[in-house]
């Protein structure tokens, strides 16, 4: 470490203590209230601290992509959180699940990929995970990008005792970048996902082709 520098990351899961934990509702999802103390960066603990904690599980994401086509296959469908901030609550997505309990990520992603658009994944590269929102929910999403055949990636699918009501769309590699920078696509797990993609292009492909 250079002179001067602070350190990152120095403190663990060992350096808070969870003084209590109580589930204010719990439903198809789960609200949980904590009370905590937590080590400080100048030394000595903090007073106690109370948040209330949306528990949903983990999920996937996984984006499937045609190298032949270059074209991703991204499904459409509607949010009712999206109300609010937006002219359409019909979003843009990259196939998503929750992972039940029992499953790996893996299984969820062919799961997914099949019940929203219709789709077989030949091959998965894990891309990363990440954290949706950790100041208020403890959901990790994990990023896959699903190698497929798009030539036949149409139509509309989903389950129907989840209420899903999803269209696919093939669209070329280069038209979503250019849907990222005019606002067509702001969900963090597209977003994410697309722009990884983005990045790391030429390493898929490579671990592709000697798989």
């Amino acid at each position: 470490m250079q002179k001067g520098q602070q350190k990152i990351q120095q403190f663990s899961v060992e350096d808070i203590k969870i003084l209590s934990k109580e589930t204010l509702y719990q439903g198809f999802f789960k609200m949980v209230k904590y009370a905590f103390k937590h080590k400080l960066f100048e030394g000595g603990w903090s007073d106690v601290v109370v948040r209330e904690v949306f528990e949903r599980g983990h999920a996937i994401a996984v984006l499937p992509y045609d190298p032949v086509l270059d074209e991703f296959v991204m499904i459409e469908q509607v949010r009712i959180g999206a109300i609010p901030t937006s002219s359409s609550p019909w979003l843009l997505e990259v196939v998503a699940g929750i992972i039940d309990e029992g499953e790996t990520p893996e299984d969820v992603c062919l799961r997914e990929a099949k019940e929203e658009a219709g789709l077989d994944i030949k091959k998965l590269h894990k891309a990363l995970s990440y954290l949706s929102s950790p100041g208020g929910t403890t959901e990790r999403l994990h990023i896959y990008i699903g190698l497929v055949d798009a030539s036949d990636a149409k139509g509309v699918h989903g389950l129907e005792y989840e209420s899903e009501d999803i269209l696919v769309h093939r669209v070329p590699s280069s038209v979503a970048l250019d849907w990222i920078n005019e606002g067509k696509i702001d969900n963090a797990a597209s977003l994410i996902a697309l722009q990884w993609f983005a990045m790391n292009k030429q390493q898929v492909l490579e671990k592709w082709s000697h798989d």
